[in-house]
């Protein structure tokens, strides 16, 4: 099922349920491979499979949309329908978080919050698999050295 090692699957899990804490109304969080495997899941649906896959079906038409209007690489994608939102989240290069949310949720909060926990699981993840953490950057480049000022005459 999982795609990580289980003590990875376990650190993505308790960042779910965190998520889950900071937004009550969620109610189901999902980290998935970008191609539809379920990484870890939070929800008292079943369907964690199906919904990876569908995920990962979106998330091809949503990165060739953001991709042909010129809007970048994909970051993030929201679905409102009648009983509430789905959202999704790029959390890396190679996996997405993908929230259910109950319809009286706080949009705004739900973003920030997810865009937190989808940093966090791209960090695991790329951890995992020995690359740097989406989420840090190299260190700055050091100034330029100043040129030496030529020898003032004896």
């Amino acid at each position: 099922m999982s795609t990580v090692p289980p003590e990875a699957e376990a650190e993505i899990l308790a960042e779910l349920r965190r998520l889950r804490a900071r937004v009550p109304q969620l109610t189901g969080a999902l980290a998935a491979s970008a191609d539809g495997l379920v990484l870890a899941q939070d929800s008292a649906a079943a369907e964690g499979e199906t919904v990876a896959a569908l995920t990962a079906a979106a998330l091809g038409v949503a990165q060739r949309l953001s991709d042909s209007t010129g809007q970048g690489g994909f970051r993030e994608l929201l679905v409102r329908g009648e009983h509430g939102y789905v959202a999704t989240y790029a959390a890396g290069e190679a996996a997405v978080l993908t929230l259910t949310a109950e319809t009286r949720v706080n949009v705004g909060r739900l973003h920030l919050e997810a865009r937190r926990s989808s940093l966090r699981i791209a960090e695991l993840i790329d951890h995992t698999l020995g690359r740097r953490g989406a989420g840090s950057r190299p260190a700055p480049p050091l100034p330029p050295v100043p040129p030496t000022p030529p020898a003032l005459p004896a």
